[in-house]
């Protein structure tokens, strides 16, 4: 999808959704849609996550490594505030990109908020336009994107490796919904010598000839000596 030529604004604000009851942790494997399935109203981001094939992602990680994930899901509620036909439009990459935005690559407890460095690191990546900010007011934790503006409104999940937390807004990224700013010019070619034009031979340096001109002028002086001696026999 072709970035607007003006930064998206975030959507209007949604009726809340009453937060999900706290999924109970219970034995085998963890299955991140299995739990937001079980929660409720998570249908839409559910849907995402398999479409992009994040949760097959999210899941091998939890259950192969010791790493920490944090999910922010949106409710239904977050995604029926969209206009129509919001998710068709973005492409593939922008589907994953914006799936990978609501997950941190660690886990973050309800009391760690507090002293969570900012900007908070994404599976989006890192830099000015997958930027996203937490912050917190007692128990109230604020999210901004720069283009988003939510809070979590509940806690869906929580065990020692993962934590999903409800919010009611989308988290946009700017690096989707905003103009991409131009690629660097390229760097000149740096010149390379002419060669040069056929028939014009390279300059050289002259010849020492005077090796040549002794033997040439030792035989002129003993032509001129026998010439004088002819000429003083005449007239003696």
């Amino acid at each position: 999808m072709p970035p607007p030529t003006t930064p998206v604004k975030a959507p209007p604000t949604a009726p809340s959704q009453a937060p999900s009851a706290q999924v109970a942790t219970s034995p085998g494997p963890v299955d991140v849609i299995k739990i937001l399935q079980k929660a409720g109203h998570f249908t839409v981001f559910v849907r995402l996550m398999q479409a992009t094939t994040e949760d097959t992602e999210l899941n091998k990680e939890l259950n192969k490594t010791n790493n920490g994930i944090t999910i922010f899901a949106p409710s239904d509620s977050a995604f029926s505030s969209l206009k129509a036909g919001f998710l068709n439009a973005l492409s593939d990459e922008d589907k994953t990109e914006l799936v990978k935005f609501h997950v941190l690559p660690a886990l973050i407890s309800s009391s760690q908020f507090q002293t969570v460095s900012n900007p908070v690191r994404t599976q989006a990546g890192t830099g000015p336009r997958v930027t996203l900010n937490v912050t917190t007011t007692g128990n109230f934790v604020n999210i901004t994107t720069g283009l988003t503006n939510t809070s979590i409104s509940g806690t869906v999940y929580t065990d020692s490796q993962l934590a999903i937390y409800q919010i009611d807004k989308v988290l946009f990224p700017l690096d989707i919904f905003t103009p991409k700013p131009p690629a660097p010019a390229p760097a000149p070619e740096l010149g390379k010598p002419r060669k040069a034009a056929p028939g014009v031979e390279s300059p050289t340096a002259p010849k020492d000839i005077s090796g040549a001109l002794t033997p040439l002028i030792l035989h002129d002086n003993a032509l001129l000596l026998a010439v004088s001696c002819m000429v003083a026999a005449i007239f003696s």
